[in-house]
């Protein structure tokens, strides 16, 4: 089956960033030089650039253009950041809304990041979650479809740690995790009812099994204003 016509424009973009075709930190070409040179629509180029916008590979600066990301400087950290805990440890009580819940093929990045092939169909989940009623974060999520076999979406959407640990004797242990700042885009903004170009976090995650097999891909975008990290490096949760 052939990829979506925009993850593989999506898949091209990232290559002519790896290979050295667009520099770190420098202007792409417009949505216009982009769409007449892949032949498709400006909607199609602008679902792909949007995904690479959320996987931390390309910026979007409000009247100025689309830039390749710049190196960012990691800080090493351990654990896993659960939003569920973290709200009910501040008294607030968590929510999430499922925004898309599709079975498809993985983008490069996706490949990359979970070591997985082409052939292989993940699950790749967007959701909504709030405190109290307040839109916190965006967030996308991607899992093989192999992890998920035999779990219901709702054992995925309301509980996917627990729902791994109780049906499937699975536990998470290990995970990565890279925190940059970014801006608000146009949908980002309208799903956490925030201003576009207001300040973001963005958390990429990806989270490993006990024997080390990663499993789950996540791209997380906080409102600035309403969430801040931190670290206790003696106690890993899971929601």
């Amino acid at each position: 089956m052939a990829l979506p016509i925009y993850i593989q424009i999506h898949n091209e973009i990232k290559k002519n960033i790896e290979e050295g075709k667009w520099k770190l930190g420098s202007r792409i070409p417009s949505e216009r030089q982009l769409s007449t040179e892949f032949n498709v629509s400006r909607m199609t180029l602008r679902q792909a650039i949007q995904t690479l916008v959320d996987e931390g590979i390309l910026d979007q600066r409000v009247g100025s253009g689309t830039y390749v990301s710049n190196e960012k400087v990691q800080e090493k950290m351990s654990g896993v950041t659960s939003f569920t805990d973290i709200m009910l440890a501040q008294g607030k009580l968590p929510a999430s809304k499922t925004i898309s819940y599709h079975t498809l093929e993985p983008s490069l990045s996706e490949i990359e990041k979970l070591n997985i092939s082409q052939n292989d169909k993940v699950l790749r989940m967007e959701r909504i979650r709030y405190g109290d009623g307040v839109p916190i974060c965006f967030e996308i999520a991607t899992v093989p479809e192999k992890i998920i076999e035999g779990l219901s979406k709702d054992d995925v959407t309301d509980s996917f740690y627990a729902s791994l640990k109780e049906k499937k004797n699975l536990v998470p242990k290990v995970s990565r995790q890279n925190i940059s700042a970014t801006l608000a885009s146009e949908r980002i903004a309208e799903y956490l009812d925030i201003k576009k170009g207001d300040a973001i976090l963005l958390l990429r995650q990806v989270t490993s099994l006990q024997n080390g097999e990663p499993f789950e891909y996540v791209r997380t975008q906080y409102v600035g204003e309403r969430f801040e990290f931190y670290l206790d490096s003696k106690k890993s949760t899971f929601d």
